[in-house]
């Protein structure tokens, strides 16, 4: 059988294959993956929550950046792309880039079926080192349901999770509130079967 080399990339050759490829990726450690591509129910919640934190910080001393921007964390050598993330002051670049960003202190992930459990592990893991983290929200697409981590010292983080319509989610370490209903605005859930439409459905087969 023959055994395929996996080729590794140093951090500049994922930068320069970045700036002309049609679709993004990250960089982890000398691989560069693929990112897939985002649904409607993603894109909608990622739009509903960065909208409202735009307004909610238009006079305060905080950034909010979405989609484009990169994050560089030194530690785990990666590249990666959040979906939200809210800096506290001046963003800092890393290597003077301004599509860098090393000092989040507020991360976002709306969750998607194939990146669910990356995003609670090895990425949390990974967001864990950079000094200036903060709260981590994991938000799910396909139902109500959010995951708040917030940092209470070192090495110790708290979770609290929300999953009914009519609650809200105050962030811990910066001055902002959403409502459930509003995170949710215009999203469409798939409908889900119960157990005996899928016996029924089985029958049939």
């Amino acid at each position: 059988m023959q055994i395929t080399k996996q080729r590794y990339y140093t951090p500049e050759e994922y930068l320069e294959l970045e700036e002309i490829a049609e679709y993004k990726s990250e960089y982890i450690d000398g691989q560069i993956i693929p990112i897939a591509g985002g649904t409607v129910n993603h894109n909608q919640i990622a739009l509903n929550l960065s909208t409202e934190l735009n307004f909610a910080f238009k006079k305060q001393n905080y950034r909010v950046f979405m989609g484009d921007v990169r994050l560089w964390i030194l530690q785990k050598r990666t590249y990666t792309y959040l979906d939200v993330m809210i800096l506290a002051g001046e963003p800092e670049y890393f290597n003077n880039r301004k599509d860098i960003i090393v000092n989040p202190q507020v991360i976002v992930e709306v969750l998607s079926k194939s990146t669910k459990g990356y995003d609670r592990e090895d990425k949390f893991q990974a967001y864990r080192t950079i000094s200036t983290f903060q709260e981590y929200l994991l938000i799910d697409q396909t139902r109500i349901h959010i995951d708040q981590f917030s940092k209470t010292r070192k090495k110790q983080w708290t979770l609290r999770e929300y999953d009914e319509e009519d609650e809200a989610i105050a962030l811990v370490t910066v001055p902002f509130e959403i409502s459930l209903q509003d995170l949710y605005n215009k999203v469409k859930f798939e409908p889900v079967e119960s157990e005996a439409e899928r016996t029924d459905i089985e029958g049939l087969e």
